[in-house]
């Protein structure tokens, strides 16, 4: 089951994974995760064994001057999804994190540490045979009652872990195709500040890597990747300048915003 609130994304997905896998049993579902009903009713027709929850606004300069947002989709959302797996009878939720979440300077990665409190929360709530202490977000009038009290909640046994890692290649809001872009307009490459160090993977790496982690989860767990070694933004930009065959600060010119 895919779901996401990005229909393009989706579609994509969809058509990639339907022309490898032809007799793929697959779902593709349009939604939001800071719908609690939307969410509720995923959960209840196809009661998924396992959750990767990746939903999440990411970009770190657009949060900064829309803080509320990433509140509400992240934190919110992720609580949403989290109690939605909880009362179906999910074993495992896998949060996908960042490593911004480690003593958050933005808002973006101080979004995501309080996804990692939500998860680990709900695994000690659940461990602990509080889960029916668990408030149900924004629930309707008319639903009260419905899943908040023990015995819907019943004995949940979802584990729930996460996953922290740095920028991966290619990826949504990769910084690699913004520097191809201003490469090939002739420059500027724009970078925040020359001292600036990030961790890179590639697509491939990052998958197995939170596909081996939801396999090692025992719940309440945050998986730190080794992301091998820093890699300086300054020197990243530098190098594709120089691989798209010209002479960085001659040809193209560098930035610090």
């Amino acid at each position: 089951v895919i779901f996401d609130i990005y229909e393009n994304n989706a579609y994509d997905i969809e058509q990639e994974l339907r022309e490898k896998y032809p007799r793929l049993n697959l779902v593709v579902l349009i939604g939001s995760v800071r719908d609690s009903r939307r969410i509720a009713h995923v959960f209840r027709t196809y009661k998924p064994e396992i959750v990767y929850h990746a939903a999440a606004h990411k970009h770190v300069p657009l949060m900064e001057v829309s803080p509320c947002e990433p509140i509400k989709n992240n934190v919110i959302g992720t609580y949403k999804t989290a109690y939605a797996a909880m009362t179906n009878g999910c074993q495992r939720f896998v949060l996908i994190s960042t490593d911004k979440a480690v003593n958050p300077t933005n808002i973006m990665g101080a979004s995501k540490r309080l996804c990692e409190m939500v998860v680990q929360s709900f695994d000690r709530m659940i461990k602990d045979g509080r889960a029916h202490q668990i408030p149900q977000l924004f629930v309707h009038a008319e639903d009260i009652g419905k899943v908040s009290d023990p015995v819907a909640v019943g004995k949940p046994w979802t584990e729930f872990v996460a996953v922290r890692f740095g920028n991966v290649l290619g990826s949504n809001g990769s910084v690699i195709p913004l520097f191809k872009k201003q490469i090939a307009h002739g420059g500027p490459v724009t970078v925040t500040h020359p001292d600036i160090i990030r961790y890179f993977m590639t697509i491939p790496e990052a998958v197995s890597l939170v596909l081996q982690a939801g396999t090692y989860a025992k719940g309440g767990e945050i998986f730190v990747l080794d992301m091998g070694a820093p890699v300086k933004i300054d020197t990243l930009a530098r190098n594709l300048i120089k691989l798209s065959g010209f002479k960085p600060d001659v040809d193209i010119k560098l930035e610090y915003t």
